[in-house]
């Protein structure tokens, strides 16, 4: 039985995909901030398929509760790193800036180094790892109105990037997915209007056949693809001239 750990399952894409997972007949770590939001999805399924953890991406002993759950789960094959916030900022508030920075940086590099050490620990010919993670289109350029989330998020395309070559470097069993979603209906876009708005359910579909193909990049949607294609022919001069509002 194939084994994962969630971070962030409480709620939008995590929390499909680890109810997808779950499905297949895969043994399924769930951690996340919301204790009651993760015993429900653990009812969900039969006992001991289904195991959780609170656990806070920004908090020094989440890599101790991390290890805990993959214990208890009885090892890990696919680390999914899907806890990330993000907030339009035209106003600069530094307080919002500051709590992105953490979450998706200091968060970010906190859990994914800890899975990257323990795949490393647990290398073999028999044991290949696989470290997905939820980054975001918003990687791609600079955007005015979310300026530390864009700026986070193309950290994490880099990072995993660097990532991959070193383990390539070290001769390491270890693949990684960058999973690039646009605007998805979950609770961070609950207070403002998006274009091209996507539902949780059939991304998380989408974001499971790449894991089961083991993509390298993967920007959910057609349409996002197109859009970040274009996005990327736009010289930085005129980019950054252009105005985008908040919706």
């Amino acid at each position: 039985m194939k084994r994962a750990i969630i971070i962030g399952a409480t709620s939008g894409i995590g929390r499909e995909v680890a109810r997808l997972l779950a499905k297949e007949g895969w043994k399924v770590g769930i951690a996340g901030r919301r204790k009651e939001l993760l015993q429900s999805l653990q009812g969900e399924f039969p006992d001991g398929q289904v195991e959780s953890t609170v656990l806070d991406v920004t908090s020094p002993d989440a890599p101790t509760r991390l290890q805990e759950l993959i214990d208890r789960l009885g090892g890990m094959d696919l680390y999914f790193h899907s806890s990330g916030i993000g907030f339009q900022n035209a106003t600069l508030d530094p307080e919002i800036e500051m709590r992105t920075a953490r979450t998706n940086g200091e968060g970010f590099v906190r859990m994914v180094t800890c899975a990257f050490n323990y795949f490393k620990a647990h290398a073999s010919r028999e044991h290949s790892g696989h470290i997905a993670v939820i980054s975001s289109i918003a990687g791609t350029k600079g955007i005015g109105v979310a300026p530390a989330y864009s700026a986070t998020k193309r950290f994490q395309n880099t990072y995993i990037q660097a990532l991959t070559q070193l383990a390539r470097m070290q001769h390491l069993p270890i693949h990684f997915t960058d999973i690039r979603p646009g605007f998805v209906a979950t609770d961070l876009l609950r207070d403002a209007r998006y274009p091209l708005l996507m539902k949780a359910e059939p991304v998380a579909r989408d974001i499971v056949h790449a894991l089961h193909h083991r993509r390298r990049i993967r920007i959910i949607d057609w349409r996002y693809r197109l859009l970040v294609f274009f996005w990327r022919l736009i010289p930085r001069p005129i980019w950054e001239r252009l105005k985008v509002t908040n919706g």
